[in-house]
């Protein structure tokens, strides 16, 4: 007679249920603890995952010599509520990066720190420096100011000099960092790439490495946004055109790494709010094309995505997507780089959340805005978020990653 199942629902407390699943350490760990059972995906809720709306926070509050720290707010689609988290790591840095749970921090000394603000764990990259700066034509110069702290001075063409304050670093060092994987036991095997300030090339690191390495992409323009796609990073253009750099992921010491310029996005000049994301292991493009009728005010924004086929040799296929099936995509106007989350719990299906209304310059008062829902089935939208929430403009969402 064969012997019953185990009832793994009975003889484990909830706060103990709760206790194990703090410390798996996957989300494929997670997956299968959450598949055993009601209780067990109790103690582990969606709630969880569901990607959260980074709000602004001022770096220089509170002060230095107060005892109270940095605070970043954060609004859950989930919960439809804003709460904030203590997070000190914030004091004194600009966000230049979200990806992966992962945010990238820069200092005016333009060291960078990879911090995960849900589990506190931290992963050093190498600082900024002159070459950074001048891939964007900017002259630089290490200075003491401050009782001693390394700081910057940006020596314009005109003479004068200007030290770099921190809301000047992403103008002159790092706009945007993306990684190649999560930073965890392994972390020697990811790469980050980051988009520089006004530059055609891009820099790039491994962790424990002294410095960034200047990559040259072959493109007309400078790069606006960089992603990570089937096993390779895509530059991609002010204008549209794409690059696709090989040999880093691989860990080949081969120095630059190599280039292939693609062909132009569709409609690049009258796209605006573009982003990209990956879904189902494809490069997609979110943006809004300018419609114009006439001449008529308000101008329409019509909500578009593109699919590209990067297997289709120099000449990459673009194609219009309709539907993307059971997933949401979350873009930001801070930073480029999206995702897609499932259409479970409150996610909606085949519709983009956007982190700032479309016509947020247009007449609304500056400091009172929601997030949007565009859905793409119909061309409708909506604002969410109630009450609407105060402050600057949104940075980012962000998907919680508790694992790496």
């Amino acid at each position: 007679m064969p012997m019953p199942s185990p009832d793994w629902s009975s003889g484990l407390p909830k706060e103990l249920l709760e206790i194990i699943a703090k410390k798996l350490s996957s989300g494929h760990d997670a997956a299968a603890f959450r598949s055993v059972c009601s209780p067990w995906r109790a103690a582990l809720p969606f709630a969880a995952f569901v990607p959260l709306l980074m709000l602004p926070f001022d770096p220089l509050s509170p002060a230095p010599e107060t005892k109270a720290t940095t605070a970043l707010t954060l609004y859950s689609l989930e919960k439809d509520k804003v709460f904030a988290m203590a997070l000190p790591e914030l004091g004194g840095k600009v966000v230049c990066g979200s990806s992966r749970g992962w945010l990238a921090l820069m200092d005016e000394a333009a060291s960078v720190t990879l911090l995960n603000p849900f589990t506190g764990g931290r992963v050093a990259l190498p600082p900024a420096d002159e070459r950074v700066a001048a891939a964007s034509s900017k002259t630089v110069a290490p200075v003491l100011a401050d009782a001693g702290r390394r700081r910057w001075e940006l020596r314009r063409s005109s003479g004068g000099v200007e030290l770099v304050t921190l809301d000047m670093m992403r103008d002159v060092f790092f706009r945007e960092i993306v990684l190649s994987s999560s930073p965890g036991k392994n972390s020697g095997d990811m790469v980050a790439m980051a988009v520089l300030a006004d530059s055609s090339e891009v820099a790039f690191c491994r962790v424990g490495e002294k410095e960034w390495t200047l990559a040259e992409t072959y493109v007309g323009c400078c790069i606006c946004a960089v992603v990570h796609c089937q096993g390779e990073f895509i530059a991609i253009g002010c204008l549209g055109e794409i690059s696709v750099i090989s040999r880093i992921i691989a860990g080949e010491n081969v120095r630059p790494p190599t280039a292939r310029p693609m062909s132009l996005l569709p409609e690049p000049a009258d796209m605006c709010h573009r982003s990209y994301l990956v879904l189902n292991g494809h490069l997609h493009l979110v943006g809004f094309a300018l419609r114009v009728f006439h001449s008529e005010w308000p101008f329409d924004h019509q909500a578009v995505v593109y699919r590209c086929d990067l297997t289709a040799g120099e000449t990459p296929v673009w194609s219009m997507v309709a539907d993307v099936g059971d997933t949401g995509m979350f873009v930001s106007k801070y930073f480029s780089l999206g995702f897609g989350g499932a259409s479970v719990s409150k996610i909606k299906r085949n519709c983009i959340y956007l982190s700032e209304p479309r016509y947020s310059d247009q007449g609304e008062e500056v400091g009172d805005h929601s997030p949007e829902l565009v859905d793409l089935t119909t061309g409708n939208s909506e604002e969410i978020g109630n009450p609407a929430m105060q402050g600057l403009e949104a940075l980012c969402w962000i998907r919680p990653n508790l694992w790496t």
